[in-house]
């Protein structure tokens, strides 16, 4: 791995299209809001002390319905089929983002205990069932590999969850996530946790949250500019992913699952899973946007939609929400690089200013 790289500005390398702190013509602009301005929405992390590992919890303690869309090759997901618009069960009570890989799908089960002892959840004869989807991302790669979020991770996580605005950066799901892989791990850098809001003047609330672990590059789409990505060898300079596969360079031999932006949308809107799952979909090409090139068979891409409640959602209003959606979330991208810090072998964005 390369050692941290000294704070300083990047120069473009030949093959570099945009370097990053190459902004004169497009000054940086950091996203604003955070998901928890969506009203009915509380967000905790846990973050690991022993490697760069954590897992994010959003609680809809009020109930929230919900869908979801998959577009990456390697998904790993819980209770995911739920969500599709003909099954019974209309809401959600969370939503877990763990790291991880498939074992930190266990953080789910912490939520789904702390939700229980507050009776929160779908009504059965037998007691309450919280219903608590859950996606990953892999950063087994960072430190000793059984280090994991588990189910105790995912009560912590809850349980500090509140209202105020979100921790973004080395933060819950996106401690251990990085970015820029299409050269290799070496060449890497750090990507993290992101989020961004977009208020209406009627007042609806569009937010979207990111853990983001890519394996292509961030790019702000609003500036054009390259924010990270892969390295040129000595490390000192973006090589840009793309224009090297247009060189004709081939893709990593990564193993699939092992690089994945996962993430949620909410708006403070009544809606129906269907209506909710158009919006995920909707939401997809902020990844698009932002991540070059995305949602490939070493990815597992997944953002779920939560509707709060508040005013009735109709086709023309479902389009309107879906594109400020999709907007949330490349925002939501591009924030959880500008938070990002450096961790051992993986510099951030942030060190090239």
């Amino acid at each position: 791995m390369h050692p941290i790289i000294p704070r300083r500005k990047i120069l473009a390398s030949p093959l570099a299209l945009y370097p990053v702190g190459a902004m004169a013509a497009n000054p940086k602009r950091t996203p604003t809001g955070t998901l928890t301005d969506v009203a009915g929405l509380k967000v905790g992390h846990f973050s690991s002390d022993k490697r760069p590992t954590g897992c994010t919890v959003v609680l809809a303690e009020g109930g929230a319905v919900a869908g979801v869309d998959v577009r990456g090759g390697a998904p790993g997901s819980r209770e995911t089929d739920l969500l599709r618009p003909e099954m019974s069960v209309q809401q959600v009570n969370a939503v877990v983002l763990s790291g991880g890989s498939a074992y930190g799908l266990a953080a789910a089960d912490g939520v789904m205990r702390y939700l229980e002892e507050r009776g929160i959840g779908f009504a059965t004869s037998a007691g309450v069932v919280p219903i608590v989807p859950a996606a990953i991302l892999f950063d087994l790669g960072l430190g000793e590999a059984t280090i994991r979020p588990d189910a105790q991770a995912g009560y912590e996580a809850a349980r500090q969850a509140s209202s105020d605005p979100v921790p973004q950066g080395n933060a819950g799901a996106g401690a251990g996530a990085t970015v820029g892989k299409l050269l290799g791990r070496d060449r890497a850098m750090k990507g993290g946790l992101g989020s961004a809001s977009l208020r209406l003047p009627n007042g609806i609330v569009v937010a979207a949250l990111a853990a983001v672990n890519a394996i292509g590059d961030i790019i702000d789409p609003e500036s054009g500019v390259l924010l990270a990505g892969a390295r040129t060898e000595d490390g000192g300079s973006l090589a840009d992913g793309m224009q090297q596969i247009r060189s004709g360079a081939l893709l990593p031999d990564t193993s699939p699952g092992e690089n994945t932006t996962i993430g949620l949308v909410a708006a403070n809107v009544n809606w129906t899973q269907a209506q909710a799952t158009k919006v995920a979909q909707m939401a997809h090409d902020g990844l698009a946007r932002a991540i070059r090139p995305s949602h490939l068979p070493f990815d597992g891409d997944t953002l779920f939609a939560l509707g709060t409640g508040g005013e009735e959602v109709d086709s023309r209003l479902l389009g309107h929400i879906g594109a400020l959606a999709a907007d949330a979330v490349a925002q939501a991208v591009v924030s959880a690089i500008l938070h990002a810090e450096t961790i051992e072998g993986y510099p951030a964005h942030r060190d090239f200013e």
